[in-house]
């Protein structure tokens, strides 16, 4: 299993890193929307959905919330899509503390399926396409995450006492997020100082981005409290020795519009 998923990373980070780097917007955005898809053929197993008609059926539909979500990428209705997307993360805040609420709710577990989905893939768009950093913005995001998992895992595993959601993800502790929270600000700092900017806007930076890793270990509960009450473990079979498309991106669906609006927000949007 090890040697399969470090395989399948060495194979998988240079193409993500290539197609960030090198790829137009609108070419970004159309792969992009088909591993989204990809996860929505996932969700709408989470969500309960058992037959192949209301399987397909659901990944048209996502699929036709995406065109939509392109169609108002550069108009203020694509922030609304968004802000949506924020309150829907916050309400998944409750429904992590209280796991037993949806369990048999299949209808909303479909629903959640869309704010999961949608603002994250519009939030990757509209980073890739800011007009002087986009695509740099893009892979620090990724970067972001990848180094706060890390450190969430090594400080888990080393100081790990108090669980965090012992009924979502019993693995998970409260010293875990210190260590992700902690990795995310040499990162952020880091990551600030290369975009540029002043003091002022470093700070802001670096809030924006300790908030967003808060949220993006909101989606990975999200995702482990589904597979638990679906009784599985992986979300697919098709990355070897990773599971599915939502396994590798659970943590980015709730961080890429949490980082995205915090960019508007703070102003940073305007002078990165």
């Amino acid at each position: 299993m090890l040697r399969q998923r470090i395989l399948t990373a060495l194979v998988l980070i240079p193409l993500v890193v290539w197609a960030v780097l090198q790829l137009p917007t609108q070419q970004f955005a159309a792969l992009l929307a088909v591993l989204v898809l990809m996860g929505a053929w996932e969700w709408s197993n989470l969500a309960g959905l058992r037959t192949a008609v209301a399987r397909v059926l659901y990944v048209a539909l996502l699929a036709l919330a995406l065109w939509l979500a392109w169609w108002w990428h550069g108009q203020p209705q694509a922030r609304g899509i968004l802000v949506l997307g924020f309150i829907g993360w916050l309400l998944a805040l409750a429904w992590i503390s209280r796991p037993d609420f949806a369990r048999d709710h299949d209808a909303l577990k479909g629903v959640a399926g869309f704010w999961v989905l949608v603002p994250a893939w519009l939030g990757l768009v509209l980073l890739h396409g800011h007009p002087t950093v986009g695509p740099r913005l893009v892979l620090f995001l990724m970067v972001l995450i990848w180094v706060a998992d890390s450190g969430a895992y090594f400080a888990g595993r080393r100081f790990g006492r108090h669980k965090l959601a012992p009924r979502v993800s019993p693995g998970k502790t409260w010293e875990g997020v210190y260590g992700a929270l902690a990795a995310c600000a040499l990162v952020a700092l880091a990551g600030g100082w290369w975009l540029g900017g002043t003091p002022r806007q470093l700070v802001s930076f670096l809030l924006v981005c300790l908030v967003t890793i808060l949220f993006s270990i909101a989606g990975d509960l999200l995702e482990s409290l589904m597979k638990r009450q679906r009784g599985i473990k992986d979300s697919g079979q098709l990355l070897p020795g990773h599971g599915g498309v939502l396994d590798r991106v659970d943590s980015l669906t709730a961080a890429a519009p949490v980082f995205v609006l915090g960019l508007y927000w703070t102003e940073l949007w305007a002078v990165l």
